[in-house]
């Protein structure tokens, strides 16, 4: 982990970096499809989801750390939450997430934190290999 200064306008140059993006995609998608066919079945994003969204490897860590220790949050809320975000990615409902789903859906994510996050400059804590880390 590493502490690095970000603001909105870094998140949105990266996401509008089509050949930087693209690559990073392929290669995140790439390391989550273990079966190599080319869709993310939902025990794949999984590993995903429970690493990662977005403080650490879009990582996509989905829920908070206190202080940097997990928080116990509830297994039925967990799976119910892992359940709506994979169902966000799988846009045509077939029960697994091709690339250029998983890319859509990152990318909108990005630009909404982006969003969120405005123009003024912010600390923040990363892992190495997450997405905003990439920005």
């Amino acid at each position: 982990m590493s502490v690095q200064i970000l603001d909105g306008a870094t998140i949105l140059n990266f996401v509008e970096d089509e050949e930087a993006f693209s690559e990073f995609i392929a290669e995140r998608f790439s390391n989550l499809d273990k079966d190599h066919d080319g869709m993310l079945s939902y025990p794949e994003m999984l590993k995903e989801l429970r690493y990662t969204w977005w403080s650490s490897h879009i990582g996509l860590r989905v829920f908070d750390t206190h202080f940097g220790i997990d928080v116990k949050t509830d297994p039925n809320e967990v799976s119910r939450v892992y359940s709506s975000i994979f169902v966000q990615f799988d846009r045509d409902s077939n029960g697994t997430v091709d690339m250029e789903e998983f890319k859509q859906e990152t990318k909108e994510m990005m630009v909404a934190m982006a969003n969120g996050l405005g123009f003024l400059p912010v600390q923040m804590v990363l892992e190495e290999n997450s997405f905003l880390k990439k920005s």
